[in-house]
């Protein structure tokens, strides 16, 4: 068979295919209508390619927190997803001491009707007060320091009743900020002031959480 022979072969089954394509195009055809089989290899099995599926993801979960211990005794603080979850639970100590009666006292006063959040920040605040060297080194100490909260009233606080449900709310997350087991929103602030005034203290303003201004 001569070269001229061969190419001309080639160039009209290379036409003839071009033919087929053109008009299954225009004739209504589907790719899927045509078939091209494919030769296997002898003794292989046919390899068959599935659909891609789609995959669902469920939302990730909230990471645990790492364990945390109390620093007074030494105990396994709870894991918690949120700070309700955490105060939720919490247990109320057996008895609290007079430091501590100081910090829930505070919180209790002045954001018993705040949401969690601006409870521990005002709770958060004695506490870093009282680590800070710059004010009494203790709870009792930062909550009764003069002309500092306008609930002190001739060196001592209001009554309270120990069995309702927001003193022992307000001692929860006195236990939760004196561990540190949850940070608050404005954690390092260590002055606040109701949202109603505005005077000019010169700090840095951090955030307004609740009804109570924020700054360090």
């Amino acid at each position: 068979m001569s070269l001229q022979f061969r190419v001309a072969s080639a160039v009209c089954i290379a036409a003839s295919l071009a033919t087929i394509l053109v008009s299954t195009g225009g004739s209504g055809a589907k790719a899927q209508d045509i078939q091209v089989p494919v030769a296997e290899a002898p003794g292989s099995s046919a390899i068959t390619v599935e659909p891609r599926q789609s995959v669902f993801r469920p939302a990730e979960q909230p990471l645990p927190q790492p364990e945390r211990t109390d620093p007074d005794n030494g105990e396994a603080l709870p894991n918690a997803a949120s700070l309700a979850d955490l105060v939720e639970r919490t247990a109320l100590p057996a008895a609290l001491s007079h430091e501590m009666e100081c910090l829930a006292g505070a919180i209790y006063f002045e954001a018993r009707s705040e949401t969690l959040a601006g409870q521990l920040a005002v709770g958060r605040v004695i506490v870093t007060r009282a680590s800070s060297g710059r004010f009494p080194s203790s709870y009792c100490g930062v909550v009764y320091q003069p002309s500092q909260f306008s609930f002190i009233h001739a060196n001592g606080m209001p009554p309270v009743n120990h069995d309702s449900h927001l003193w022992q709310q307000a001692v929860k997350i006195a236990v939760i900020a004196d561990s540190g087991a949850w940070k608050s929103p404005v954690e390092g602030a260590m002055f606040f002031h109701a949202a109603h005034v505005a005077p000019s203290w010169g700090k840095i303003r951090m955030a307004r959480v609740d009804n109570h201004v924020f700054y360090r």
